[in-house]
């Protein structure tokens, strides 16, 4: 397996357990989810600068790098604050399948419109599978879920542009700017997503007030290491040279992750239909490493084939290729990425 998609894999997991710590520290400290989300991304944030200070890393210079942490932070915040502005209106199975499920599919057609990948016959049955095994495993209340239409509209709608932000953090990544590593990208755009959250969970999501305790302060602290800072971290890593598709697509394994979390711990047990859900996931998620494999030895394969080897790549394959929840139980929030 690639260290690219190996990097992708592990973000996925460590993800899945953010809806696991996100749901405690919750009801540790009587806060909304909201306001979990703030946090998260606050302690990350913080977790990275303090991290990069005592190591000396340099600040990035340059205007290109401020505004690429600037709009990373705003991106953050957004399908942060989004995905739980659908769940207010409607449910968490809905908000889910449409933010998860929608940003591979928003990814593959820009990556497609751009010229940086064409979607074949695979790779659009891989997504048919993983957008099918994700609506078995989230579930979709029936009838509308009792929501009016006018609640469904927006709900649908503030999923969709949560879908959006993560894609284009995803395509954003896929081009990484020179002398601004990932550490300090996340580290700096989740601070600023951070602060940029905390209004509007002070104002929606019922206060950001807690009291201070040992569980509260260590969740808070494995909520800011684990699913946020790491996973972001082998997140951009990945993308150093996996295609943006690719990567969206394995962020699928969150959800399959969350829903064995809830099992193990909480003692949920998934439905007949949510366990097809998540074998029909666990496959794409394997077509997907597969094809991610294959298209690497294709590339280091030219590469030696070239008479030019070492300078540039032989085919425009190799080129493209490096441009490039658990939900409904209602005892486990999901937290996207």
């Amino acid at each position: 397996m690639p260290i690219s998609t190996l990097c992708l894999v592990l973000s996925g997991l460590l993800w899945g357990t953010g809806g696991l710590i996100g749901t405690l520290f919750s009801q540790v400290t009587g806060l909304s989810m909201m306001s979990v989300a703030a946090y998260r991304l606050l302690t990350g944030g913080g977790l990275i600068v303090a991290f990069l200070t005592l190591t000396g890393e340099r600040w990035p210079t340059g205007r290109a790098a401020w505004i690429r942490i600037a709009v990373n932070g705003l991106l953050s915040a957004l399908f942060q604050g989004c995905y739980f502005a659908a769940i207010s209106l409607t449910s968490v199975s809905l908000a889910t399948l449409v933010t998860i499920g929608g940003t591979p599919v928003i990814v593959a057609i820009v990556e497609h419109a751009r010229g940086h990948r064409t979607l074949g016959r695979a790779g659009m049955i891989t997504i048919a599978m993983a957008l099918a095994g994700l609506g078995l495993l989230a579930g979709v209340p029936g009838g509308g879920g009792g929501f009016g239409e006018a609640a469904l509209l927006a709900s649908t709608g503030m999923a969709l542009v949560s879908a959006g932000g993560f894609a284009a953090v995803t395509l954003l990544g896929a081009s990484p700017l020179k002398g601004l590593n990932d550490l300090t990208l996340n580290g700096l755009g989740f601070s600023l997503g951070g602060i940029v959250l905390l209004p509007l969970a002070a104002v929606v999501g019922g206060g950001l007030g807690f009291r201070p305790s040992l569980a509260s302060a260590g969740l808070l602290a494995a909520l800011g290491i684990g699913p946020t800072a790491v996973a972001y971290t082998l997140y951009f890593r990945g993308l150093r040279t996996a295609s943006a598709s690719t990567a969206a697509l394995l962020s699928l394994i969150e959800p399959l992750a969350a829903a064995v979390l809830a099992a193990v711990v909480l003692g949920d047990r998934l439905s007949a239909t949510g366990i097809a859900g998540a074998v029909m996931l666990l496959a794409a998620v394997i077509r997907t490493v597969r094809a991610g494999s294959a298209l690497t030895i294709r590339a280091a394969s030219a590469l030696t084939a070239s008479p030019h080897r070492g300078h540039r790549p032989a085919s425009r394959e190799v080129i493209t290729t490096r441009s490039t929840a658990r939900a409904g139980s209602g005892v486990l929030m999901p937290i996207p990425w």
